[in-house]
């Protein structure tokens, strides 16, 4: 389904966000707080914005892993002339090909309700990092606010799924998203998951009514 929206995927992120990711994607990165020299994780890294926005705190390395290997090709694009290396990996995040303990820091942009099994997906991401490394973690959610809310649900349910099928030709991706929006655990629900993963000091805080969560938890 990723390989055949890749060659839309930055540019339907923009629009149907009307610019949102943008801003969710820099005040993620900014809580994460990448250090110099740290090595970093980007799991479902997509085309790489997320792991664009961590180029500015001068990582050493950072590791796009995703399971489609169109979004990874188009990501590289980006990368060209970058002194950063940003090294592409294919894989999922159930089972990560790297040795333990072996990031400063792991994060996730909008891609932890598409884990094939989410709590072994978290399990293998506290697994990778170092002791005292941080877990960014955005993802959509439902608003709360009653108003909020049913705009959010005309627009996500209609508007959204019609304007991504026009755009990237495909009939189920943008009514995929929706629907796995509405499955993904409530915030209170995942942080319980991140605890129980092993994780500790795990928090959630609201972006833009509700509509994008940012969480971050440390090792």
């Amino acid at each position: 389904m990723f390989d055949s929206i890749a060659h839309r995927y930055d540019f339907l992120n923009h629009l149907l966000s009307a610019g949102m990711d943008r801003r969710w994607r820099r005040e993620g990165i900014r809580r994460l707080g990448v250090a110099p020299g740290a090595c970093i994780l980007d799991i479902a890294a997509g085309t790489g914005d997320l792991a664009l926005s961590a180029l500015k705190g001068r990582p050493s390395l950072v590791v796009g892993v995703d399971v489609s290997r169109e979004m990874l090709i188009r990501g590289r694009e980006k990368f060209d002339g970058v002194r950063t290396p940003v090294m592409p990996v294919q894989a999922g995040v159930e089972d990560l090909p790297f040795p333990a303990e072996r990031f400063d820091a792991a994060m996730v942009a909008y891609g932890v309700r598409n884990f094939a099994d989410i709590q072994r997906g978290l399990e293998e991401v506290f697994r990778v990092l170092k002791p005292g490394g941080k877990f960014l973690v955005l993802e959509f959610s439902q608003p709360r606010m009653p108003v909020v809310r049913q705009l959010y649900f005309l627009y996500f349910n209609y508007l959204l799924p019609l304007v991504g099928r026009i755009f990237s030709r495909s009939s189920f991706a943008y009514t995929y998203l929706p629907k796995s929006v509405g499955n993904f655990p409530s915030p209170e629900e995942f942080i319980a998951l991140l605890k129980e993963s092993g994780f500790r000091e795990a928090a959630w805080k609201p972006q833009t009514f509700g509509i994008s969560i940012l969480y971050l938890a440390t090792k």
